[in-house]
């Protein structure tokens, strides 16, 4: 293991670490967005769209990642529609991350008790006011498993950006090993810098769920 080595590439793992960072928030933050909407729209059985949504799920969580990346980048330009890189990686972890994030919340929807949705329609509540105060609420707690689990599962998604050409993390490492021929070296920060985004979100997601779990059900 030489260290020099390691020093030397720092600058450009730095910048692979921020890519990765902000590929991975846009992504995410878009996949929470898709999959709170989508999860709500088939929990409560809305006609014709519930069917498209569960279509798009069974479609996105049924092809990998890199065939969608694939399609993105590669085929779309065919029919007029050229984006960057950064924006076809971005669309597919949407595309991706929002099914998966959908059966997360549905999940955690569909575990609010019955009782508690009677006593919101006792109380002459329509269903945007069950969505909003009754079914969201609780159902977003109990979603946190999945919603940790689906978080880190996208992050380490991110390494496959490398294969249309985004300079990320393991993009990085690819690179630098084709050009030096130092696998040992930069393997070795590329597991670092993973580690360094995962474990503290571990750590934050376990207290998170801690605290929902408590304040939701006082144990």
């Amino acid at each position: 293991m030489d260290w020099s080595v390691i020093s030397q590439s720092l600058p450009n793992f730095v910048a692979g670490f921020k890519l990765t960072l902000w590929l991975s928030f846009v992504g995410i933050g878009g996949a929470i967005i898709v999959g709170i909407i989508s999860s709500l729209l088939q929990y409560f059985r809305v006609p014709v769209i519930s069917r498209i949504i569960t279509a798009y799920v069974e479609l996105a969580r049924n092809t990998p990642l890199l065939i969608q990346l694939f399609f993105l980048y590669y085929a779309f330009p065919v029919i007029g529609w050229k984006m960057s890189a950064d924006t076809a990686g971005i669309i597919g972890l949407i595309f991706l991350g929002g099914a998966y994030m959908s059966e997360g919340f549905l999940g955690g929807f569909n575990g609010v008790s019955k009782s508690q949705i009677e006593s919101g329609k006792a109380l002459g509540m329509n269903k945007l006011q069950l969505a909003r105060y009754v079914v969201f609420r609780q159902g977003l707690a109990l979603s946190m498993p999945a919603l940790a689990a689906n978080v880190i599962f996208l992050i380490k998604e991110t390494s496959i950006f490398s294969v249309i050409a985004i300079p990320e993390l393991t993009n990085t490492a690819l690179d630098l090993i084709g050009m030096y021929y130092r696998s040992n070296e930069y393997l070795f920060v590329l597991v670092v810098a993973y580690a360094i985004i995962l474990i503290p979100l571990i750590i934050f997601f376990d207290w998170l769920e801690r605290r929902v779990r408590y304040g939701t059900f006082g144990d």
